[in-house]
């Protein structure tokens, strides 16, 4: 069985994850949505609420895909998360190039500590490229339409949270 790790934050989860998250869905028969538990990013959501809103926009992928999609949230280096939910696959997603400066750092990092663990990086949609967590968190905060960017229960999430 192929495993595959997408991780991230995911404060919350957008349209360009969803993306990244159906197409990666294609490669494995199982993925992990590795949701980091990053104390130093003081995210909007809870740990509870951005695994509850990965699981409510999985489980559609998982009927289109046939592909079983988990969240586990891990707090470790991401290379031990990987082989603590056994995956042989790392997959991130590329926006521009200067995220892909930082994850050919990282790539490096990762294999140096494991080499047996692979990353494959999947390049956003063209309709993605732009969309980033925290700018959508920005434009609902300051009471701007964030629906070109989230799914509308998340929307639903944001306006809640900026009541």
């Amino acid at each position: 069985m192929r495993i595959g790790l997408y991780p991230g934050t995911f404060d919350p989860i957008t349209l360009g994850h969803l993306d990244i998250i159906r197409r990666a869905a294609m490669l494995v028969d199982r993925l992990v949505i590795g949701v980091a538990i990053n104390r130093d990013k003081g995210p909007l959501f809870s740990l509870e609420e951005r695994v509850e809103m990965i699981e409510e926009e999985c489980a559609k992928l998982t009927e289109q895909t046939g592909t079983e999609i988990v969240a586990h949230p891990f707090e470790n280096l991401l290379i031990d998360c990987a082989n603590d939910v056994g995956a042989q696959l790392i997959l991130r997603g590329l926006r521009a190039v200067a995220d892909f400066e930082y994850e050919f750092q990282m790539v490096g990092m990762n294999r140096a500590l494991d080499n047996k663990v692979e990353t494959v990086f999947l390049m956003a949609d063209a309709s993605h490229q732009a969309i980033a967590s925290k700018l959508v968190k920005e434009i609902a905060r300051l009471n701007g339409d964030v629906s070109k960017f989230v799914t509308p229960p998340v929307r639903e999430r944001l306006r809640a949270k900026f009541a």
